[in-house]
């Protein structure tokens, strides 16, 4: 059986919710081991070995500060962290080479995996890939030394990916070669078949971090911005995350609640508890500033939930493609709240034929054998 070594900096260690940027990193690996052999490398606040079958292992090394994304080479507190997990990294990789036949090391995400999978690779005749997100093409491809960096790993590997149409063409810019689209997606467990609403009032959620990225500071202005007519359309708002931003959301929720508006705060939800969320929802917000394709979109796909999005990443593509919601004219607080006002005077019902067709193209399983495929192992 072939075996593939999955380089990562983000890998979820709990299930509750807190860490969905490595949440379907899991469900990938999880999927991609039915298939080959995988050896998972990650980060970890202590250094271990967790054997999930007898196809997944979890290699973690140790680092002093998780996330791994908060570290930044301009604050020199950070360099010996920073240099701490680019050793560590390394050495996990290097070390798990040496002791089993690799087939393929796929390196998410470009940086600092990438660099860990070509000088590894090299050094033992390995092929492999980089699976690109946003952040580090978007913001380290801005930095001379780094972007150098970038480029040699991108121009080495055997095939590069992105989880966006955007993002893939900065790819392609850095690396000048082709680079496919590989949507991120996670693996649901859903188990009731979802009846679209037909009429009013309806449902309207909102999960992800309470970061200015994410927008939650705009959705709150917006759902202030609305008028009486609008809430009548309204059966309840629920916000669910966490973040930096928690004081204000909990101030301006209080704000609606006191006027009777139906709206409920609600933490971070572990992946069943999100998907019983998107189930609930008629309509599922994106108020995001910045975005490529986020998971919350592919989740509320396989929900069967329409989606009211900021014009970002690669979200009005995918929106006007699929049929699957309304997308705002500009990113405001005016333009979304129409965006929301649209929203509630269509039914979701009339989004059923998209959101199938979304649902089936948003797939772990489709995105495993489009890997496969490209390297070569299916």
């Amino acid at each position: 059986m072939h075996h593939i070594a999955l380089v990562t900096t983000s890998y979820p260690s709990s299930e509750d919710g807190s860490e969905a940027a490595g949440s379907f990193v899991a469900d990938f690996a999880n999927v991609l081991s039915q298939y080959v052999k995988v050896s998972v490398i990650a980060p970890s606040l202590q250094a271990k070995v967790v054997e999930i079958s007898p196809q997944l292992s979890i290699h973690r090394f140790a680092v002093s500060h998780l996330p791994l994304s908060t570290l930044k080479a301009y604050n020199p507190l950070h360099w010996l962290p920073i240099m701490h997990t680019l050793q560590a990294g390394a050495q996990t990789l290097e070390s798990i080479a040496q002791q089993s036949k690799l087939d393929h090391i796929i390196a998410l995400w470009a940086l600092p995996s990438g660099y860990w999978a070509k000088t590894v690779g090299t050094r033992h005749q390995v092929a492999y890939s980089t699976w690109a997100l946003g952040s580090d093409i978007w913001s380290l491809g801005k930095i001379p030394v780094v972007k150098t960096i970038l480029q040699s790993v991108l121009q080495h590997s055997q095939c590069n990916f992105a989880d966006g149409y955007l993002l893939k063409q900065s790819v392609e810019e850095i690396s000048l070669r082709p680079c496919e689209f590989l949507p991120s997606t996670r693996q649901l467990n859903i188990t009731e078949h979802k009846v679209l609403s037909a009429q009013a009032p309806y449902k309207l959620a909102f999960l992800g971090r309470w970061h200015t990225n994410k927008g939650i500071d705009l959705l709150l202005d917006c759902l202030q911005s609305l008028n009486d007519e609008d809430w009548s359309y309204i059966q309840e708002v629920r916000i669910a995350g966490g973040g930096g931003l928690a004081r204000k959301v909990q101030q301006t929720c209080s704000v609606l609640q006191a006027k009777q508006r139906p709206i409920s705060l609600h933490g971070f939800l572990n992946k069943q508890a999100a998907t019983q969320l998107l189930q609930w929802a008629d309509y599922v917000l994106i108020p995001s500033r910045i975005e490529s394709i986020p998971v919350i979109f592919s989740d509320a796909m396989k929900c069967q939930a329409p989606v009211v999005s900021m014009p970002v990443g690669d979200l009005p593509r995918l929106i006007d493609e699929y049929q699957v919601g309304i997308v705002a004219s500009n990113v405001s607080v005016p333009a979304f709240t129409h965006a929301i006002q649209q929203a509630l005077r269509i039914a979701p019902q009339s989004f059923a034929l998209g959101l199938s067709r979304a649902t089936e193209e948003f797939s772990v399983k489709y995105s495993v054998q489009a890997f496969l495929s490209q390297i070569g192992l299916d």
